[in-house]
């Protein structure tokens, strides 16, 4: 038993270095891309929504904190930033009365407007709530970020900017994504000055 689980632990760490190589070589552009688009929106003082099912549901809520609290407190102006995932009551309400698909594009009806942006996390690249609420995004002018998988999905394809993380593994997906979101939130915190360069 002690050995499957020491093998089962040194697999897993092994897997998360090759998945964090990939992004370092191949994905690293795409990240700075993100981050110059949340750049702009904290520079035209937009919202950025978040959002995202299950462990990318946390994620989603750990990276608005970030940004809201840590990043906010580093530059001039403050994130305007938002988690859809938090109103529970207003999610129970719109899966009831409408489809849980609706739960995410129904609450941008409440509360984006042109020219907001969108981050979106998920696994599969999948997620119905999640591609209802992009499709929906695309159509009213806000830009539209999507963290996915190596599944890709349909938010590969509808998402204005994709970051993809080479890993089919959920777990490992999830924790790169959070990884991403640390890379986004402490260029901020660490290096505020980011937003005033040329």
């Amino acid at each position: 038993m002690e050995k499957k689980i020491k093998d089962s632990a040194k697999d897993i760490i092994q897997e998360s270095i090759r998945v964090k190589q990939a992004i370092l070589y191949e994905g690293l552009e795409d990240i700075i891309k993100a981050t110059e688009i949340i750049i702009d929106a904290l520079i035209s003082k937009k919202k950025v929504l978040f959002f995202g099912n299950g462990g990318s549901a946390a994620n989603a809520s750990h990276f608005v904190n970030d940004m809201a609290k840590s990043a906010s407190d580093m530059t001039k102006n403050r994130f305007k930033c938002l988690s859809l995932n938090e109103h529970i009551s207003l999610i129970t309400a719109i899966s009831n009365d409408y489809e849980y698909k609706d739960i995410f594009k129904r609450q941008m009806e409440n509360f984006a407007t042109e020219e907001d942006f969108l981050l979106t996390l998920s696994v599969s690249g999948n997620s119905p709530n999640c591609v209802e609420a992009v499709r929906w995004a695309n159509e009213k002018g806000i830009h539209t970020i999507a963290l996915i998988g190596a599944h890709n999905g349909q938010l590969a394809e509808l998402a204005r900017e994709v970051i993809v993380v080479n890993s089919k593994h959920f777990g490992h997906v999830e924790d790169i994504h959070m990884l991403i979101c640390h890379m986004i939130a402490y260029a901020f915190i660490e290096n505020p000055e980011i937003v005033d360069a040329d």
